[in-house]
């Protein structure tokens, strides 16, 4: 008997006796097998091998071979994944967070929701030119150095400021993915990391997902307050903190010039590093903004975090990290772990777009655009639901912060104001421990025009009308 034709016997015999047993019963040893069927231990080995391929058994090593869980056959309904939780337990699942930056509303809806500029507030054309130019360079496709290219990294140190070269900046593909990267590089799974009190939700994912405890540290007026600041690093023992000094997400503070000293100084006594996330820069009202906490940190504390995505397109997916000493060859070898390097084509857009005069012109029309829309939502606001309190006017970034009267939930609000076809944004997401109001944050760079941006805060006091004086609590949803 052939090699072929005694597997195929043996594969025969075994699916009878599996169709006789349940559901993680054990089959017999290969020893046995070899025994009862006169078989050799190849022969045993493939025809287990082929009935694994089928889905009829599981091998375990060190244990046996076992039936396996039955599954119907698809007969073009839905699939049926269920089996995918056994095969998935005690592998870490990221958190999961409603997907705010889609962009997708229903008709009619006005967006008040989301982190990126309206399209028509984007600078498409000098992005189209910018990367049509990058394709003709003769290197456009050419591997890319794993830090980045020297030209985009020169102009990105730059922009920093200080004593910042080229030789501290890594070129990453946009800003969360950086983030998530510097939480698993910087810090020991399960352990602390300091953040404001609210921040940005996206780095409670990044950090929860790299298996970090968020720990919240209190703002005021004047952002970050350095001696909560100082007891959370001794209390928690935490050698990590992640702030937004310039144009706060979401409340669009700026962290006061005494603070941006003590809050570094703190951090720098505390044996932690600062992750600063630069998000905002290029997103001023047209007020001067002030230095980035990199340019004037000469030890390796602060880690800068800065992105185009923001004042571009959310399709540039180009950023960059400054950081000085270990930290920075730790990140170098992930990035030839995690990726390699970041794509050629986009790096040599990007150079294109902030090499040219028109650029500079772009940031100046946003400033003046963005300012505007801030007076006009703000405005509207405090016209249409003045028991609605906006917490300060920002002069710079894409949010207003708003907390809400008592009697109000913020998912009630939410969902009224999607039935009078308004998106905005809970709060409590924000909020890394229990939130102590309830609060929305609405964009006002997200609209169409700043016209719909009046005419959503006078649906938005219709749906706060429809609520009623005493609906809910202020418990924040």
């Amino acid at each position: 008997m052939s090699d072929s034709s005694s597997i195929e016997t043996l594969v025969a015999i075994l699916r009878t006796e599996i169709a006789r047993l349940s559901p993680g019963d054990r089959l017999p040893s290969s020893r046995d097998l070899i025994a009862r069927h006169g078989v050799g231990p190849v022969t045993v080995s493939r025809a287990i091998a082929q009935l694994a391929a089928e889905g009829a058994v599981v091998t375990r090593p060190g244990s046996g071979t076992y039936v396996a869980v039955r599954r119907p056959r698809h007969t073009g309904g839905e699939p049926d994944t269920s089996w995918q939780a056994v095969a998935l337990a005690g592998r870490h699942a990221p958190p999961e967070r409603p997907d705010e930056q889609s962009g997708r509303v229903p008709a009619g809806t006005i967006a008040l929701s989301g982190g990126y500029l309206h399209e028509s507030l984007q600078p498409t054309r000098l992005l189209g030119g910018a990367l049509a130019r990058a394709a003709r360079r003769p290197d456009a496709w050419h591997r890319a150095p794993a830090a980045g290219l020297s030209t985009l990294r020169t102009i990105f140190a730059r922009q920093a400021g200080g004593d910042v070269g080229p030789e501290d900046v890594l070129v990453t593909g946009g800003g969360q993915g950086a983030l998530s990267m510097l939480f698993r590089a910087v810090a020991a799974p399960d352990s602390p990391v300091l953040v404001e009190s609210p921040t940005y939700p996206g780095a409670l994912a990044a950090a929860r997902s790299a298996g970090l405890h968020p720990v919240p540290v209190p703002m005021d007026d004047e952002g970050l307050r350095p001696d909560l600041l100082a007891d959370a690093f001794a209390m928690t023992g935490a050698r990590l903190l992640y702030c937004q000094p310039t144009f706060h997400n979401p409340t669009g503070l700026v962290l006061s010039p005494e603070r941006r000293r003590q809050v570094v100084d703190v951090t720098r006594a505390a044996g932690a590093f600062l992750i600063e996330d630069d998000f905002a820069r290029h997103l001023g009202h047209g007020r001067p903004v002030p230095r980035p906490l990199v340019a004037d940190d000469r030890d390796g504390t602060v880690i800068h975090l800065t992105s185009l995505t923001k004042p571009a397109s959310p399709s540039l997916r180009i950023g960059a990290v400054i950081a000085r000493g270990p930290v920075m060859r730790r990140l170098l070898g992930m990035r030839r772990v995690d990726d390699f390097f970041i794509a050629r084509p986009l790096q040599e857009a990007a150079v294109e777009l902030l090499s040219t005069p028109a650029w500079d012109r772009h940031l100046r029309t946003l400033a003046t655009a963005l300012h505007h829309r801030c007076a006009v939502l703000a405005g509207a606001l405090a016209r249409e639901v003045p028991d609605w309190s906006l917490l300060g006017v920002p002069e710079g970034g894409l949010h207003l912060w708003l907390r809400l009267p008592s009697g109000l939930t913020e998912t009630a609000v939410v969902d009224a104001a999607a039935a009078h076809r308004v998106a905005v944004d809970l709060g409590h997401q924000r909020f890394p421990a229990e939130p102590p109001a309830a609060h929305l944050r609405l964009a006002f760079a997200a609209a169409a025009e700043p016209a719909e941006l009046a005419e959503a805060a006078s649906r938005l006091a219709a749906a706060a009308r429809s609520l009623g004086p005493t609906a809910g609590s202020a418990s924040g949803g």
